[in-house]
């Protein structure tokens, strides 16, 4: 690799990495801002309210057009183990 190829190559890495950099910056930001709110859909999600609800959309007590993609029994807790997830590749990095 000649002295120009490198600079270019090692240009081309500083701008991917400012790239991302500036992307994950950004993405935990806006994490970080919905902390508080995603304790309380883990609190909601783990309450016997929720289990209510559950049981009413069950029953067809709910609106057709509501949306329930919280009642399901997977969505909420595919993302808190996502949280889990993040956190340990976080703490690996």
């Amino acid at each position: 690799m000649t002295q120009i190829e490198r600079i270019e190559y090692m240009e081309q890495i500083l701008d991917e990495a400012e790239a991302a950099t500036q992307v994950l910056l950004l993405a935990l930001e806006r994490y970080r801002a919905l902390k508080p709110r995603m304790a309380e859909l883990e609190a909601y999600y783990t309450s016997p309210q929720w289990m209510r609800d559950y049981e009413d959309d069950c029953a067809g007590r709910l609106p057709e057009g509501l949306r329930r993609g919280v009642l399901s029994e997977d969505a909420v807790y595919d993302l808190l183990h996502m949280q889990n997830v993040l956190q340990a590749m976080w703490e690996e990095a």
